[in-house]
């Protein structure tokens, strides 16, 4: 596999490897992107010789040919996985009145800023979105503090999304977050207002965040854009 391509571990799960195989490859093939395979074990290079020699020979492509779109890559799928996992809870099936869960907006506005810059989204991108966990459980705490807090599992759904998905995955949530269950509720009336300020914040992290966009001289998408389906 050539050194800067996207790992394919979603191959290797439909040729039948294990979740645990799965997991070490993902994990070998990402270190290896950031510092060489001469800084791993013989048999650690064995294995991801052994992964690649199993996949299917890729079709040859011109330039560009073979480009993923923004909504194959892994950081992308990663943030859908987690609103789906989210939109499809009980949580969210028992609102009423047009109330809706405050994290579910804050993962459409990233996805809706994403879809709309088109970053890379390669090792340097994915590094640096690390930023952005922070702000996610800010915006989160700041629309606690006028609505209801409900509880989800977001370590429960994260197992779910690993067991169908990428194993290597990480948690939506910061390890040193004080209520790692929290789920606020804004309720109808609140919900423009609460999104109008998480998607100026979001837009203006994604271009500053991620290093593909440095010299994006893209403006703000109007208001009503959205990405096409």
């Amino acid at each position: 596999m050539l050194k800067g391509s996207d790992n394919r571990v979603e191959e290797l799960k439909a040729l039948g490897w294990s979740a645990e195989d799965l997991r070490k490859y993902e994990e070998l093939w990402e270190y290896r992107q950031r510092w060489g395979a001469i800084n791993l074990e013989l048999e650690d290079r064995v294995f991801l010789r052994q992964a690649e020699a199993a996949l299917p020979k890729r079709a040859a492509h011109g330039k560009g040919g073979g480009r993923k779109t923004i909504q194959e890559k892994s950081h992308y799928r990663w943030l859908s996985a987690q609103l789906e996992a989210m939109r499809s809870s009980p949580v969210e099936a028992g609102l009423e009145n047009g109330r809706t869960g405050a994290w579910p907006i804050v993962l459409e506005e990233e996805l809706r800023a994403l879809a709309y810059y088109q970053p890379v989204l390669g090792l340097p991108d994915t590094l640096k979105a690390k930023a952005l966990i922070p702000a996610r459980e800010r915006w989160v705490e700041a629309a606690a503090v006028s609505g209801e807090t409900l509880s989800f599992d977001f370590p429960a759904a994260l197992e779910a999304i690993r067991q169908s998905g990428t194993p290597s995955w990480k948690s939506l949530r910061s390890e040193a977050a004080e209520n790692p269950l929290s789920y606020p509720v804004l309720d109808a009336e609140a919900v423009a207002s609460f999104r109008a300020t998480v998607r100026q914040e979001v837009l203006a992290l994604t271009r500053s965040t991620f290093p593909s966009l440095a010299e994006t001289s893209k403006p703000e998408p109007p208001d009503d854009w959205q990405p096409s389906s």
